[in-house]
């Protein structure tokens, strides 16, 4: 099956036609994700969809975290959360921002101080699985917006 965006151009169905390269981005994400709180994972993937301005991933996400209890009112200050820092603990904080300056790299790389204050939030494990997840949200975004995702659309089943 193939999608379509406004101007009627073909996109291709990736899980179809990259399968091979579909499971090893699965593969990739299951990996980050092993270990880190699935609150932490659910905020990461949300700002990140949010900055890349992935509205098929920001509804998946957004939507697993209130399976999973997220509050409506944090979910609500995801966007804002620098502004809103009672709503996150510090390692919530450290991680975000970190998530921003990954996700952003090209616009100042990543700190020193961001990435400091992470690792003073995360044993070296855990960030590596941190960075992890962060590339695959990012490579997450970037498959969905390239081939015109729709939200709404269930390829959730797939990615799991």
């Amino acid at each position: 099956m193939t999608m379509t965006n406004e101007n009627n151009a073909h996109r291709v169905d990736f899980a179809k036609t990259a399968p091979s390269a579909f499971r090893a981005l699965i593969a990739f994400d299951a990996a980050a994700r092993q270990d880190l709180d699935p609150a932490l994972v659910e905020l990461v993937q949300i700002r990140a969809s949010q900055l890349n301005g992935c509205a098929y991933c920001l509804h998946m996400h957004t939507s697993d975290a209130r399976k999973a209890g997220e509050s409506e009112e944090r979910l609500h200050m995801i966007a804002v959360w620098r502004e809103a820092k009672s709503f996150f603990t510090a390692k919530e904080r450290a991680a975000l921002d970190l998530t921003e300056a990954v996700t952003l790299v090209s616009h100042a790389g990543v700190p020193d101080a961001v990435y400091t204050h992470a690792a003073a939030h995360f044993d070296e494990h855990e960030l590596a699985r941190l960075l992890a997840l962060i590339c695959t949200i990012n490579t997450w975004n970037r498959v969905a917006l390239s081939t015109a995702k729709v939200p709404g659309t269930d390829e959730r089943a797939a990615r799991r």
